[in-house]
């Protein structure tokens, strides 16, 4: 790395010839100390916000000394400000507000009725402080390191330093130093790079925008990957029970918030499995149903021209249209066309004979119980599974569907996120596994939660006990 040189010439010099075409970074002459010495001001146009730039440089404020031209030409494409005087060795960074970016805002994907409104931003640096706003605790450690090599994008690993297992650290340190990249635009690029099963339609590693959350997170003796640019953070390791969980679910009462998940692992289910069920027992096992129940059925689809297969995969696949382009139209019209359009749509449809009433409810109750899953990365699984539980719902009837639910749980028992089993505590427990599954399926009352979960180093394994108790 070469050494800043005290001859302002050469320095200006390596300034233009750095960024030379760069219309969008400015450099100037300045002059300090009553006109005494003579600098190079380097900075970019919209970035540079707390400096007055007229002919003199007037009120420098949060000014660090750099030793090399790297160290420079990094600071400057963050957003600062980057000084050269005359006969120095360093130069000076002089730090700003950075790039203009939205603001911080309540979280858009994850709702709740109690809690903070806040939402993480795309700015590493304010997302992080919003972490450390909720954690002031100086064992809560900040790691940053830049990623693409041509993007130059900030990341940060955050995490408890006395809570954190050190061989999931090094583990996610060396999965980020495995791979090269241009650019690193979003963190779903990270993630898809830091999965060791990237073939699994689950995700192994959470997703939140909500800094109440990644801090809880953090307090649990997991790691957050904040990545500059992006609103959403990730937070491993991860299991399948964490894609259940709310910030809800620890600010209400434990009979409220155990109601909600047993819906919610119900959701799942039936969002993968409801409408394979419906094939197989209109194919296959028509016997098994009541019998007012088939004539009804039979009734609704009189007229209609295909098999239930054929309805099923027709309404599904028109609802999936209307949730793709619910996402892309602009505000209201989205919301609009995702309600109002699946109600015409499918009222016509079935005005039109082409299929049973029955069929728009089964999909229209399938939709719902997609969107019951917290985490829309978890329910985008079960969406893909259903379309294979269909299939073989239509092919081997109910034993299709049951072989089917064998494949996926027999996947999952195969999943891990960074060494912890993803079916854990139900697979794979330390001893008993009472503690983990006491915040599993059921969340037992809040001063019983007296352990953190299995993520955790094992020596910091008490979060809550009475101040008389003895550890």
């Amino acid at each position: 790395m070469d050494r800043i040189s005290p001859d302002l010439e050469k320095n200006r010099q390596w300034v233009e010839e750095t960024f030379q075409n760069c219309d969008d970074i400015l450099h100037r002459q300045v002059f300090l100390n009553n006109g005494k010495d003579e600098g190079i001001l380097v900075y970019v146009e919209v970035a540079v916000s707390n400096l007055m730039l007229e002919e003199h440089v007037i009120g420098l404020s949060d000014v660090q000394p750099l030793t090399t031209y790297e160290e420079g030409e990094a600071a400057l494409l963050a957003g600062n400000g980057i000084l050269f005087v005359q006969g120095d060795t360093c130069l000076y960074k002089i730090s700003s507000k950075g790039y203009p970016g939205i603001g911080v805002s309540p979280a858009e994907s994850e709702k709740v009725m109690r809690g903070s409104r806040e939402g993480f931003t795309e700015s590493e640096k304010i997302n992080v402080a919003l972490i450390r706003k909720r954690i002031r605790d100086v064992r809560m450690k900040v790691e940053e390191q830049r990623i693409g090599v041509r993007s130059h994008t900030m990341t940060a690993l955050v995490y408890m330093e006395d809570l954190i297992e050190p061989q999931i650290l090094r583990m996610i340190k060396d999965r980020m130093e495995q791979y090269e990249i241009d650019g690193i635009m979003d963190s779903g690029m990270l993630e898809q790079l830091l999965e060791e099963h990237w073939m699994s339609p689950f995700p192994q590693f959470q997703t939140t925008e909500r800094p109440d959350r990644a801090a809880s997170a953090v307090l649990e003796g997991r790691l957050i990957l904040v990545t500059d640019h992006s609103p959403t953070v990730l937070l491993f390791p991860s299991n399948y029970n964490s894609f259940f969980q709310t910030s809800d679910d620890w600010y209400n009462r434990f009979e409220t918030a155990s109601f909600a998940r047993m819906i919610r692992f119900l959701a799942a289910i039936m969002a993968m499995c409801f409408p394979a069920v419906y094939v197989a027992a209109t194919t296959w096992h028509t016997s098994l149903l009541p019998t007012k129940l088939v004539l009804s059925m039979a009734e609704a689809r009189a007229g209609v021209p295909f098999p239930s297969l054929g309805e099923i995969l027709l309404m599904e696949i028109s609802f999936e249209l209307l949730r793709e382009a619910g996402i892309r139209l602009p505000g209201p019209m989205g919301n609009t066309i995702g309600i109002v359009g699946g109600l015409i749509i499918g009222q016509a449809a079935v005005d039109a004979n082409l299929v049973s009433p029955v069929v728009v409810i089964v999909v229209a109750f399938t939709a719902l119980c997609s969107f019951a899953i917290p985490n829309e990365e978890f329910a985008s699984a079960f969406r893909l599974l259903k379309y294979g539980c269909i299939f073989m719902g239509a092919w081997f009837g109910l034993y299709g569907i049951l072989l089917s639910c064998l494949w996926v749980l027999i996947h999952l028992s195969h999943l891990n996120s960074l060494g912890i089993p993803y079916l854990y505590p139900y697979a794979a427990c330390v001893g008993s596994g009472q503690e983990e599954k006491k915040d599993s399926l059921i969340r037992y009352p809040f001063r019983q939660l007296k352990y953190r979960p299995v993520f955790a180093r094992r020596a910091e394994k008490i979060k809550l006990r009475k101040k008389d108790e003895d550890v």
